[in-house]
């Protein structure tokens, strides 16, 4: 047996004893947040605007139940946590594919590039398409034979650094813009977040191997008020008069509507970590503006193959504790790659099942250079 072979199974087994005073810290901190979950009423649920800025990025985290701001290391931080950006190990782009619900499609492509003594940068476009639809009116509720459109999408531009080894933050600006026929809505935001490597429940003692813990705030930013050619509508002033004019050229001024705010707060470790295997969980809590707090858990092994790559096995649960939550079990595949000259492949595949919709499904495909 070798040394290596030695200091692997040493590893373990010291990660397997720690590993036994999970439980019992998970169980605690389980029982505090649940005691304050189910007292949480969706008071709001219905008050935010661009909510499809609450859709994961990236397969990996869709697959591990978003239970990902502590783990997320690649292009998909720029969602999860800009400050996962820090953790890239070579430039990186990305490009997702999601067929939503009734026929809606989301897509994702961004790019990440690390630059010397400066940090990471990366920029991304988030698209959602809701297809054709009718338009009807009163008169004509079969169709009028005219049809409309209706996009949603997301530009970012995201920076990370690692101040120290153990530490790293992030943030991201982006603009956001909804469009529905002749109506219109932007509005500007940000994400701030930090990931943290401590000595807790590490075997050797180095913050590398010890519990991750990783916090975000999500889509910070002006209010989206909607407006257009179609808001326009002719208005008779003084209906009971004869003689003024009686129409008048009049516009719905619609109020300004919020961005779901989310804050994320998460941890993961490493229970199995030798050469070839290993084995994370992590578990995220949540607190956004327009529903009740929540809990994600997932799971992720990872084996290393050499000379070959890396290969991924997934699984999680969404929104635990959450008030008539539509979301559960969550699981996925994948793999990355290496090639000559460092360059990489990577192929990603999630599964969400959804309680009164077709469950949804992403696909991602990144290149590393």
């Amino acid at each position: 047996m070798t040394a290596q072979n030695t200091l692997g199974l040493q590893r373990l087994f010291m990660r397997t004893f720690t590993y036994l005073k999970i439980p019992l810290i998970a169980g605690i901190a389980c029982l505090i947040a649940t005691q304050s979950l189910i007292a949480q009423q969706p008071y709001r649920v219905g008050t935010t605007t661009a909510n499809f800025l609450e859709i994961g990025v990236g397969s990996a985290g869709n697959a591990m139940g978003e239970a990902y701001v502590s783990m997320t290391n690649d292009l998909s931080s720029i969602y999860w946590n800009p400050a996962g950006l820090a953790f890239v190990r070579q430039n990186e782009a990305q490009f997702m594919y999601q067929p939503w619900l009734v026929d809606i499609s989301t897509q994702f492509a961004g790019a990440a590039m690390m630059i010397p003594r400066i940090g990471t940068v990366a920029a991304s476009v988030f698209y959602m398409n809701y297809g054709e639809m009718d338009v009807t009116t009163l008169e004509y509720q079969d169709g009028t034979g005219e049809v409309f459109t209706a996009t949603d999408f997301n530009v970012s531009l995201a920076y990370s650094r690692k101040l120290a080894d153990w530490f790293a933050f992030g943030a991201t600006g982006k603009f956001v813009s909804s469009q529905i026929w002749h109506l219109s809505s932007s509005a500007v935001a940000m994400d701030l977040g930090v990931i943290i490597n401590t000595h807790f429940l590490s075997p050797t003692g180095e913050r590398g191997e010890g519990m991750r813990i990783g916090m975000s705030i999500s889509n910070y930013g002006t209010r989206m008020r909607f407006d257009g050619i179609d808001l326009l509508s002719p208005i008779d002033i003084l209906p009971d008069e004869n003689g003024n004019y009686s129409d008048v050229p009049g516009q719905y001024r619609l109020q300004g509507w919020e961005l779901p705010l989310i804050f994320r707060l998460g941890t993961s470790y490493d229970v199995i970590d030798t050469p070839h295997n290993r084995l994370s969980l992590a578990v995220d809590a949540l607190h956004p503006n327009n529903n009740s707090e929540s809990v994600n858990i997932g799971a992720q092994y990872e084996l290393t193959v050499p000379t070959a790559g890396k290969f991924y096995l997934r699984g999680g649960y969404k929104s635990l504790f959450m008030v008539d939550s539509n979301y559960g079990l969550t699981f996925g595949a994948g793999m990355e790659l290496k090639f000559l000259g460092n360059v990489g492949l990577k192929i990603d595949y999630a599964y969400k099942s959804m309680a009164l919709f077709n469950a949804p499904q992403s696909f991602t495909v990144g290149v590393l250079f």
